[in-house]
């Protein structure tokens, strides 16, 4: 799979803009703030409906305008598609899929998958837990893009609990009152069906991309590992495997933490606060690895992503947004090799020299809101 025309209007600093794309690798270069990453960043939000950079959509619309349209022709051997989305802060999104009638954005995923690499990866290793989950839940829906639907019904249902456990906790707080919980029991029972589901995706994810990791990160730092991924739930007991367990051990969960949720007025057991431990060798990744080995360890979770999609049949673009500054000779010259031979390679660098010379193929020169292929 690879993007064949990237189109944007009035998206971040570019009013508007037209770059074919070859398969391969193709290269934007140029000084830092002239849109390089944003180009990258349009081909990851039709991915997975966001930006690695920023946690909504109104920094992605050009200033002065109240929309942005990030379009793209994406060919899957002999099918091309034309994939389109309207992104409009604080209303809904729109999505059309060739030219037909409007979808829900979340239907275009699948269509524009990718892999990024990029420096705010560190915050995988050294950043708090849902750095690590949003790296599972934006994995799981490349892999099932049904996913995405999933993760909606769970945030809506943690949202309703929410609310009655913050209802209540108020109504004890003033006064002493007591609310009727009765729906409460309602509650606990859609949130653990879902996150039972959620959560047993994420632990057959964890299974798959281990091997995976340890492999990449033996590539990039040879002799520096092994690497190792564990699943840690925020439900006490052992995590179990088919969602019928997990449902089961959700509502264990829920019923023995019932008096502080109501006391706090928050859910505190479920999926939205599990993490994914990181380590090396012995000892955890985060606190303990160098900066060298913790960028090795975000370089290998990425590796292992791109491994894991490409052997289940739809090989991903891989992005590769100004990593290369980042790292030391070695690392550079290594992850060049692992990624070159990728089917559509698509490299941020501020010069020339940041781009390893086995990463040959197209360039663009990128400056002041324009792109010229060179």
């Amino acid at each position: 799979m690879h993007v064949t025309h990237l189109s944007l209007a009035d998206y971040r600093s570019y009013a508007r803009v037209e770059v074919p794309l070859d398969p391969g690798v193709t290269a934007f270069v140029g000084p830092n703030g002239q849109g390089k990453t944003n180009l990258v960043e349009a081909v990851g939000y039709l991915a997975t409906l966001g930006s690695h950079r920023v946690s909504s959509d109104a920094p992605l619309v050009r200033m002065g305008a109240d929309r942005a349209i990030i379009r793209a022709s994406v060919r899957q051997g002999e099918r091309q598609q034309l994939v389109e989305l309207e992104l409009n802060p604080g209303k809904a999104n729109r999505a059309r899929i060739n030219r037909s009638s409007q979808v829900r954005p979340r239907d275009v995923l699948g269509i524009v998958r990718t892999v990024l690499f990029a420096p705010e990866d560190l915050a995988l290793i050294k950043g708090d837990p849902g750095e690590r989950r949003r790296f599972l839940d934006e994995l799981i829906t490349a892999r099932a893009p049904r996913m995405a639907g999933v993760r909606s019904d769970y945030d809506r249902v943690l949202k309703q609990r929410n609310t009655l456990l913050k209802s209540a906790a108020l109504a004890r707080r003033h006064g002493g009152r007591t609310m009727d919980l009765s729906t409460l029991d309602v509650w606990d029972q859609h949130l653990a069906r879902v996150g039972a589901e959620l959560m047993s995706q994420r632990l057959d994810l964890v299974a798959a991309i281990q091997p995976l990791a340890d492999k990449a990160y033996e590539q990039l730092a040879p002799g520096g590992g092994p690497v190792a991924l564990e699943y840690k739930a925020s439900s006490p007991g052992t995590v179990g495997h088919t969602r019928e367990e997990l449902y089961a051990q959700l509502m264990a969960a829920m019923e023995e933490a019932r008096k502080p949720e109501i006391e706090r007025g928050v859910t505190l057991v479920g999926p939205h606060r599990d993490d994914l431990v990181l380590k090396l060798g012995r000892l955890p990744a985060k606190g303990y690895a160098s900066h060298g080995e913790s960028w090795s360890y975000a370089l290998a979770l990425r590796l292992a992503s791109y491994d894991l999609l490409r052997a289940e049949g739809n090989e991903p673009v891989l992005v590769l947004d100004d990593v290369f500054a980042e790292l030391d000779s070695r690392r550079r010259e290594r992850l060049a090799e692992l990624v070159a031979p990728g089917e559509q390679v698509l490299v941020t660098a501020a010069v020339d020299d940041d781009v390893p010379d086995v990463l040959t193929g197209t360039r663009y020169a990128v400056s002041e809101g324009t792109v010229e292929r060179l």
